[in-house]
């Protein structure tokens, strides 16, 4: 084992082609540079994935890493970042999950665990400590999420900590999700299609070992300070019972709620699936991920026409895509909604997005009765769970779907290509952003597609003024070094987001378990440096990436909204140049949106630089 503070200390390799499995000590050089979690799933991508790589081909690399913040006792610890090559988009992809599993990754010895290669039959990966097997997972394959997830906890312990794939990544669905802990899921970018097409329907892990730390006590009393701080905030108790949910309300107030596939901003029937609503109505108990002290979890029984279900959620990703953005009006549809999605495994962001895509290429007769299999009204559960399935099993009208809204787009024509709500290839999520140039901005340029995650910056829009372009781009880059650096130190953002926790904690104690002397503007030089990787790795895998790759789709800049709040307001194609030539600048990044070599070097890229010159 290496001797490196806060870390596993190894790497650890599985091909799923050879069935070999190989373990190395985690490099100190590397970790210091990237960190962990995003920052090593980054690397790891720039220097396996060679150029031109399929996505979905055996070359690609699935790669599975905590962070050096994981598993230690202080607020919110419990995160994963899942990454690779994405199929949704053709270029960088990773996505974060939370409940259980970064410790046990961690407690068994490990910081990243890279997949490659493609198994012959369905295959399932038991991590215990040392011990790694690659079994056979033919009695799993075609299940449920969350069915494969109780049969595995039977079957090998509940102590071992388990992801899963549903019919959607074993059917390449470009949207599928890796599922965990009965309803978490790292659902953006594709990663549970690439898990799919390496035949690896699950892995299980369980760790027994010790974490060395720098300083144990120190990192203790610290821990013990940060939970009480959380307990303390004002916003603790205001936000702990509706979680995420609780956003809804102020979302359509501010007319950023998307609604009929944004095709407005403000959903009349908000009040039936908001937090309320889903406190009121369909929740049971709160649940939260490792070492949280705010459940944001949910978990929930809703009765329907259809039946009856239980599922954790619905959040508000969940609400918006699922409830307003296809004029579905009871928090119960909603649950169902996503109950369905997620024992099929499909993202509800995205899947959300091609929903409402098909409802609207129906209502303007682009996809008729004949071609879906029956009639898609907006707000019918019935025609929801119908495209969810279609989809997950790649059948008739989903098929089409499967690959998300740009390519259905592209091959359905007549304009729907307007109205395919995305950037790069990546679906939006849950926030109409024509009043609101930061999000807007950030959807744009966040390197793995239209994601919130990146640079939730529509609180910076209300909060200095939504008619204003200066000042945007600035608040967007701050936004995009801090939020993911969370993902590369393997910890939960809400917290601070949520309740206010301020982020020198964070910088106090990372110096406590490393012993590296790092301040919080070194970890947001990482973090910078981790853009400009992945932003990279997308310009050396997409021909002609650039510019014209950060553009929305024509709706937000030809059709102003027409109802609420926001109504009336649209961008121009100026004032989104004029955003991004400024986000541009202040990168150090060409007109184009290519990081310069000078800049490149800067960060300690030079190997990417020459990459890119060549």
């Amino acid at each position: 084992m290496s001797g490196l503070y806060g870390y596993g200390g190894n790497f650890l390799r599985v091909n799923l082609t050879t069935g070999e499995v190989k373990k190395t000590e985690t490099p100190e050089s590397l970790a210091r540079e990237y960190l962990g979690g995003r920052g090593f799933v980054a690397r790891i991508l720039w220097d396996e994935v060679k150029p031109g790589t399929d996505p979905l081909s055996p070359d690609n690399r699935l790669v599975m890493a905590p962070g050096p913040l994981s598993g230690v006792f202080l607020p919110g610890s419990g995160k994963t970042e899942f990454g690779a090559k994405s199929p949704a988009t053709g270029g960088y992809g990773d996505s974060n999950v939370g409940g259980h599993l970064a410790p046990e990754i961690k407690y068994a010895g490990y910081d990243a665990v890279i997949f490659e290669g493609t198994a012959a039959k369905p295959a399932l990966v038991v991590i215990d400590d040392d011990s790694v097997e690659i079994r056979d997972a033919a009695r799993y394959w075609g299940k449920g999420c969350i069915e494969a997830e109780t049969m595995l906890k039977k079957d090998l312990g509940e102590d071992f900590q388990i992801v899963t794939i549903g019919p959607a990544g074993e059917n390449l669905v470009k949207y599928a999700v890796i599922s965990h802990d009965f309803g978490r899921q790292a659902g953006r970018t594709g990663v549970g299609a690439v898990m799919g097409s390496k035949n690896l329907k699950a892995i299980a892990v369980r760790g027994t070992k010790s974490l060395p730390l720098a300083d144990p006590e120190r990192v203790f009393e610290k821990g013990k300070q940060m939970y009480d701080v959380c307990f303390s905030k004002p916003g603790f108790k205001e936000w702990t019972p509706y979680g995420t949910a609780g956003v809804t309300d102020w979302i359509n107030e501010i007319g950023s709620f998307p609604t009929k596939n944004f095709w407005t901003g403000y959903f009349e029937g908000h009040k039936n699936i908001n937090g309320q609503a889903l406190r009121d109505r369909i929740r049971i108990t709160d649940k939260a991920c490792f070492g949280c002290p705010i459940p944001c979890g949910k978990y929930s029984r809703a009765k329907t026409a259809r039946g009856e279900v239980y599922v954790e959620g619905p959040e508000y990703e969940t609400i918006g895509m699922m409830g307003g953005n296809l004029l579905v009006g009871s928090i119960e549809e909603v649950a169902y909604l996503n109950y369905v999605a997620d024992e099929l495994g499909i993202d509800t962001i995205s899947g959300g997005n091609v929903l409402a895509f098909a409802m609207e290429c129906f209502e303007k007769g682009i996809i008729t009765e004949k071609d879906a299999g029956r009639s898609l009204p907006w707000g019918d559960l019935d025609a929801g769970v119908f495209l969810l399935e279609k989809i997950a099993r790649r059948e008739g009208i989903g098929d089409l779907l499967a690959d998300g809204v740009r390519p259905a787009s592209q091959k359905l024509g007549k304009g729907s290509e307007k109205f395919a709500i995305h950037v790069k290839g990546l679906e939006l999520s849950a926030y109409e952003p024509r009043y609101a140039p930061a999000m807007m901005l950030a959807y744009m340029t966040a390197d793995v597609g239209a994601h919130h995650n990146r640079a939730w910056a529509i609180t910076y829009d209300v909060q200095v003024g939504r008619d204003s372009l200066e000042g945007k781009a600035k608040r967007v880059i701050e936004l995009q070094h801090i939020r993911p650096l969370f993902d590369t130190l393997g910890l939960c953002r809400l917290q601070w987001v949520e309740i206010g926790f301020e982020l020198s904690h964070y910088a106090e104690l990372f110096p406590m378990v490393t012993g590296w002397d790092y301040s919080w503007d070194d970890l947001l030089r990482v973090s910078e440096r981790i853009w400009n990787l992945t932003r990279a790795f997308s310009i050396r895998e997409i021909e002609g990436f650039g510019r014209s790759h950060d553009y929305p789709p024509a709706r937000f800049y030809e059709e102003p909204v027409p109802t609420g709040p926001s109504k009336g307001k649209c961008f121009t194609m100026e004032q989104l140049d004029d955003l991004l030539d400024d986000y541009y600048c202040l990168r150090g990044w060409d007109s184009n949106g290519i990081p310069t070599g000078s800049k490149l070097r800067e960060l300690g890229l030079g190997y990417v630089a020459e990459a890119l010159e060549r």
